[in-house]
């Protein structure tokens, strides 16, 4: 089973910057057993419902919520199992839990989703 784990979060000013970074366990940038797979980070703050930030899909079409187009870059690292969520310019609002998502479907059949466990992110001065 593929496991997700975030990094990077913290504490920051407004307009500044913070790259999270999403490793998963598994080489799944390169296994032949995946037909395909979305990976995303959602966030969730105090009181809302969690929301799509941005996604990379494994062909490279990246989607991005209107609120975070043009200061947030997500990417990926095959040679590390990683995806990165860039984020400048951070605005207050943008205060929350960050959450890494990766869907799998599989050349065999069948649909896998798992979540990171989270990484807190504080844009205040």
């Amino acid at each position: 089973q593929v496991q997700l784990v975030e990094s990077g979060g913290g504490l920051v000013q407004p307009g500044g910057s913070l790259r999270l970074s999403c490793v998963a366990s598994e080489s799944i940038f390169s296994s032949g057993s995946i037909f395909s797979y979305t990976m995303g980070w959602y966030r969730q703050a105090l009181g809302k419902q969690r929301e799509l930030v941005a996604a990379i899909t494994s062909s490279g079409m990246t989607n991005y919520a209107d609120s975070v187009k043009g200061r947030f870059t997500i990417s990926r690292e095959n040679a590390k199992n990683t995806v990165y969520l860039q984020m400048n310019s951070l605005k207050p609002e943008d205060t929350a839990v960050y959450y890494c998502n990766l869907v799998i479907s599989w050349r065999a059949g069948g649909v896998f989703s798992d979540w990171g466990q989270g990484t807190q992110v504080t844009v205040s001065s």
